[in-house]
């Protein structure tokens, strides 16, 4: 008989209810006595159950947190986005959550722990939560990161941490918080401490370094009694400390603590039975955070650091813009001067050198001119003295020998009817040291045709009365050559008269400070000169003529300037009165016209 009227259970039903109240026991059972502490959370992100651990963790009572909020349970209801992820998750829109919050226990304590949360299968909604006690992974974390992060020798902030705080000081919003939006540094440097590890070995100077930390520190400790906050105190490495100062007031702080850490290193270490004085040189820098790089500040508080050592040491020295621009052009020229002199952008003018007889124009000084496609036309007072030192020098002089040689034959071969104009080059004395001066000479002259009494090579005073050796057979070599020779800026040097007379010397140029004396204003000009100007001058001439050289007086500006020393017998003169440095075209007009200068009246 059919029908629809309920049987008798089956037996194999009876079986499965019977299995599937065993299992939730089972599964109940092993639940609440996990050691991970757990919690079922229901769709709307209430605890429907927790076992005891974590009542243990969170130091309560398990079934007290039944029914409340999961979220605020372990903190994640305070942050927006954690309340979200925690929300995406009880929804089944997001696989998991893992986070990691500082819970708070109702005694004081507290742990770390790692919140985990993952959807319950069925589509109905809600999670399982697992937290995970992880303190002591995170004090173990927190000492390593510590042994990371500070000095083994002096236990201060090292390197990384001090760079560290330094880009989160420049990357915060101080005005929101009430800051200054400054930032201030004192990078310091120990002076001859390498001296202490040669002599007294490196356990002396690690004890030094940890004293040396301990006086720093109580600097800085002063500094921020008072203050929103203490100067960071951290060893760059070796002998290198700085103090940086967060939220500064201005450089007159800095100042002030940069005098303090010099004060504090005046008095005598005691080490082990070793005393010790010791003297610190530091450079400071204060500025906006605002546009600040953590390279820029650190490069600028190590060219002021530089300046503190070239300055004398055992001094603070603050960071000067203008200086520092000078700085960079100087080192931007440096690196392009090669590649210049390769390139074409030197040039010569040339300036007239005016016989003070008769107003002939009888030679022309070579100068070198740098047409900087940055910054401009740079006379030799900018680049001649970098030029030196890196020995491009000699590269630079062989050009302007061969450019102004070939110029002059270029003149006499214009007008080969008149008397030749010779021309004066400057040479510095590394051309003497580093390079071949006299074959350069003698080759110069062969391929242009220029004769050797043509040319005149100008050394300055404090180089030609030096000489021996090389340098003075070279110059030996020259005159005997039938080169000139002449002793440049005279009378600021070395001055030793004696050992003027052994060398190959055909000219004097009289400094242009001694022909600056002889300058008068237009209401005074009919005053008596002073005596002793024209004293010293004349008896400079005098003692000239009588080794049988000639004189040239330079920086000749006033026609009055140009008739006393016209009438204390000095042979030449070169200045602004006859002429500027002019390119070789203006040469080449003056040379075709009356090739003479008024020489004013006595």
């Amino acid at each position: 008989m059919s029908g629809t009227s309920e049987g008798p259970t089956p037996a194999a039903d009876l079986d499965r209810s019977a299995v599937t109240d065993s299992h939730y026991t089972t599964y109940h059972r092993v639940f609440a006595a996990a050691p991970l502490a757990m919690a079922v959370v229901g769709p709307e992100g209430l605890v429907v159950t927790a076992n005891t651990a974590l009542g243990e963790l969170l130091g309560i009572d398990a079934d007290t947190v039944v029914g409340r909020s999961a979220a605020d349970l372990v903190d994640l209801g305070a942050d927006p986005r954690g309340r979200h992820a925690f929300q995406e998750v009880l929804t089944g829109r997001q696989a998991r959550l893992r986070c990691t919050r500082r819970l708070k226990q109702p005694g004081g304590n507290s742990v770390w722990a790692q919140i985990t949360l993952a959807p319950l299968n069925g589509g109905e909604g809600g999670a399982l939560m697992s937290v995970t006690d992880i303190s002591d992974s995170r004090e173990l974390q927190a000492q390593l990161r510590h042994l990371q992060m500070h000095d083994p020798v002096t236990r201060l902030p090292n390197r990384t941490l001090f760079f560290e705080r330094l880009t989160a000081a420049l990357e915060a919003e101080p005005y929101e918080q009430g800051g200054t939006g400054r930032i201030g540094l004192c990078y310091l440097d120990l002076d001859g401490f390498k001296a202490v590890n040669d002599t007294l070995g490196h356990r002396v100077g690690d004890r030094l370094l940890s004293a040396v930390a301990g006086r720093l520190t109580r600097v800085a400790d002063a500094a921020g009694y008072a203050r929103a906050a203490t100067p960071l105190v951290a060893r760059l490495g070796g002998d290198e400390f700085a103090l940086l100062v967060e939220d500064s007031t201005g450089t007159e702080q800095l100042a002030d603590l940069a005098d303090s850490a010099l004060k504090a290193l005046e008095e005598p270490f005691d080490l082990a039975g070793q005393r010790l004085s010791l003297t610190a040189s530091i450079g400071v820098v204060e500025r906006h955070t605002a546009g600040t790089t953590a390279t820029g500040l650190m490069q600028a508080a190590d060219t002021t650091l530089y300046w503190a050592k070239a300055d004398g040491k055992a001094r603070w020295t603050l960071f000067d813009p203008e200086r520092n621009a000078h700085r960079m052009t100087r080192q931007a020229l440096s690196s392009t001067l090669r590649p210049a002199i390769e390139r074409g952008e030197f040039v010569l003018e040339y300036q007239p050198l005016v016989a003070m007889e008769d107003g002939r124009l009888n030679g022309v000084e070579a100068l070198i001119r740098w047409h900087h496609p940055q910054f401009g036309t740079l006379t030799p007072n900018r680049f001649i003295g970098l030029a030196e030192e890196d020995g491009s020098i000699v590269q630079l002089g062989r050009w302007a020998l061969v450019t102004a040689c070939r110029q002059a034959r270029r003149w006499q071969l214009d007008r080969p009817g008149e008397p030749p104009i010779f021309v004066s080059v400057n040479v510095a004395v590394r051309q003497v040291w580093d390079s071949d001066l006299v074959a350069d000479v003698a080759e110069t002259l062969a391929e242009t045709g220029l004769a050797p009494h043509l040319l005149q090579l100008e050394l300055t005073e404090s180089a030609v009365m030096g000489s021996a050796g090389r340098p003075l057979q070279a110059l030996q070599a020259l005159s005997d050559m039938g080169v000139r020779i002449a002793i440049d800026d005279f009378g600021t040097g070395y001055s030793n008269l004696a050992y003027l007379s052994r060398l190959p010397v055909s000219a004097l140029k009289l400094d242009g400070s001694f022909v600056r004396g002889f300058q008068y204003e237009e209401a005074a000009r009919d005053a008596m000169p002073n005596p002793a100007d024209e004293v010293v001058v004349e008896a400079m001439i005098q003692l000239a003529h009588r080794l049988g050289l000639t004189v040239t007086a330079e920086c000749v500006e006033t026609s009055a300037q140009a008739s006393r020393l016209r009438r204390i017998g000095c042979d030449t003169g070169q200045g602004w009165l006859y002429s500027r440095p002019v390119p070789p075209d203006r040469i080449s007009e003056l040379l075709g016209a009356a090739r003479t200068y008024a020489v004013g009246n006595p």
